[in-house]
């Protein structure tokens, strides 16, 4: 199961991609905004990443304007790796070679159609591990240092 979560500005794209993963048969729990009504973005970015870096979801897709705020507050939380992407390239090796565990997208910047694409290969790559690894270590002991 994955956790979703978005702002006003990244809403509409979140119910697309709650639509996309139905039909894929991808649980997930969505920590809202559930109506679309104006939310900070960094109050659904903590609670989202607080629920990843606890190990109550494997990952997560956020959502607002632009990608870029709330993805700056999720990895604010210790344990969280989170990418803004708009393109599959980046989606792709963010999985593979740093082992993000948030994907943020921006409803502003990135259409459904394609935000579904991002989705799929975010869920669907494996981290490569061997020399990444050792990245990935040294980004904790940043945050270990904290």
């Amino acid at each position: 199961m994955i956790a979703l979560g978005a702002d006003h500005g990244g809403y509409e794209l979140k119910e697309s991609i709650k639509k996309h993963l139905d039909e894929k048969g991808i649980a997930y729990h969505d920590f809202g905004t559930l109506t679309g009504e104006a939310i900070d973005y960094p109050v659904i970015a903590e609670q989202v990443a607080n629920a990843v870096a606890a190990g109550e979801y494997e990952k997560a897709i956020l959502c607002c304007g632009t990608g870029i705020g709330i993805s700056m507050a999720a990895n604010k939380v210790k344990g969280i790796r989170c990418a803004c992407c708009s393109d599959y390239f980046s989606a792709y090796y963010t999985r593979l070679h740093n082992d993000a565990n948030i994907l943020a997208m921006g409803g502003r910047v990135v259409g459904p159609g394609l935000a579904c694409m991002l989705v799929d290969v975010f869920l669907e790559t494996e981290f490569e591990g061997g020399r990444h690894q050792r990245r990935i270590d040294l980004i904790k002991a940043i945050e270990d240092k904290q």
